[in-house]
């Protein structure tokens, strides 16, 4: 049989032998049958366990979760929208929580299509947020740095006040000694009873 040598060899093995193409291919049907409950208990799996993570397009995001209601529709299982709509926003990160709590608070429901226009509109308006915080963070942050700049700009100047200027006594004020150099401390610390330092003249 020609139809024989096309399969691999590896399937060939486990149909049993004989003339008739038709019977043939039937066996071969059945090995590659697949299991609808299998089929069936995957796709509710995957739609159940989904989580948007907040990377990516939120719109391409229900449609594929609305794919895999469709694929369990195909299998004799169908879902009812409000529930579809219901999964979508479990499934949505913390920060659409003012956004689930504005819809659970409504009195009608969203189609799935409504659904996908508000979360579409409602990342928008958290992108825009998000940029405006970071915005207004990094402009509070150069304010600081223009106030601790001008503090610093101002203590340079008075440290090159201070070096500029001719060191002075701080004893007797008078320049062009220091105060262990000064006479008139050295006389102080005498009249006073305390131990004259060796370094004072």
């Amino acid at each position: 049989m020609i139809v024989k040598r096309t399969i691999p060899e590896a399937y060939r093995g486990s149909i049993t032998e004989g003339e008739n193409a038709k019977r043939f291919l039937m066996e071969i049907e059945r090995l590659f049958a697949k299991n609808e409950k299998a089929e069936t208990s995957s796709h509710l799996a995957k739609l159940v366990s989904m989580r948007y993570k907040g990377k990516g397009n939120i719109r391409e995001y229900i449609m594929e979760m609305s794919n895999l209601a469709s694929k369990l529709k195909e299998l004799k299982l169908e879902l009812p929208e409000d529930l579809l709509v219901h999964l979508v926003l479990i499934s949505l990160p913390a920060y659409f929580g003012q956004f689930i709590v504005r819809y659970n608070t409504q009195k009608d429901k969203w189609s799935l299509n409504e659904l996908i226009s508000h979360c579409v509109q409602e990342e928008e308006r958290l992108q825009r947020d998000k940029i405006e915080s970071a915005h207004f963070a990094l402009t509070s942050h150069n304010k600081k740095r223009k106030k601790h700049a001008v503090g610093a700009e101002n203590s340079s100047k008075k440290k090159e006040k201070k070096q500029g200027e001719a060191f002075a006594c701080f004893f007797c004020k008078k320049s062009a000694h220091t105060k262990k150099e000064c006479s008139k401390y050295a006389a102080w610390r005498v009249k006073k009873g305390l131990p004259v330092d060796s370094s004072t003249k």
